[in-house]
């Protein structure tokens, strides 16, 4: 941890001031707006490395917010803090942008942990550029190729493809997907890799082609080799 830059928006006084108190505590650097307007004024003066954003704001409505700061800057990482728990929601958050999604009421410990999880930086990798067919994954500039065209995708989104094809033509759980992506100590629902696998598949698979990313039932994913 280095000072990192956190920017809570939330309107509701107890939890900002919590908030605020808890990060700062641990080392962060810790910024609060009450509005999706003061926020999005915010990441626009100062791009904090996370967001921890509340869906019922005042005046925007979180999901709004959540596209409007990807569109600033699609390098930061959103975690949506919200009283909804339909997985509906948790869908429609995911695709707005987030890459995470705590319910409240939340245990700090809990939510200090996902957010320590998401700041962490990949481990270097011991070479840059790994070719599949007509797929290119370049690590260290984290950018992807399909046909010679370069694909859009979310931090998390790379982060997970980079794991698959590092054992590709391996078999992955879901467990170990969450650990080794997202974090060891992940209290959230494996649902969430089932999300970004989907994602994946609409930006890397061809029409009437068979996926790239194989379902295990059961256990988990599979990267094919070509």
């Amino acid at each position: 941890m280095a000072g990192e830059r956190i920017l809570i928006v939330d309107d509701d006084q107890r939890i900002g001031s919590t908030l605020v108190r808890a990060l700062e505590g641990v080392g962060y650097s810790a910024c609060w707006e009450q509005t999706g307007t003061d926020a999005l004024r915010s990441v626009g003066l100062e791009r904090p490395d996370l967001v921890l954003l509340d869906l019922g704001l005042p005046d925007l409505d979180g999901l709004v917010v959540c596209e409007e700061i990807r569109t600033i800057d699609p390098t930061i990482d959103i975690v949506m803090l919200t009283a909804r728990d339909d997985e509906l929601d948790l869908v429609v958050g995911l695709d707005a942008g987030a890459i995470d999604y705590v319910t409240k009421p939340f245990k700090l410990a809990e939510l200090l942990a996902r957010i320590r999880a998401q700041l962490r930086r990949a481990a270097p990798r011991t070479h840059a550029t790994s070719t599949f067919g007509d797929l290119v994954i370049d690590d260290d500039a984290r950018r992807v190729w399909l046909d010679g065209d370069e694909v859009e995708l979310r931090p998390k989104e790379f982060d997970l493809l980079s794991r698959l094809v590092e054992d590709a033509g391996s078999a992955l759980s879901r467990e170990t997907l969450m650990s080794d992506v997202w974090d060891a100590n992940w209290f959230g629902s494996t649902k969430t890799v089932d999300f970004h696998i989907a994602a994946l598949r609409r930006k890397l698979d061809k029409r009437g082609e068979e996926s790239r990313i194989t379902t295990l039932r059961g256990v988990g994913y599979r990267f094919e080799l070509p």
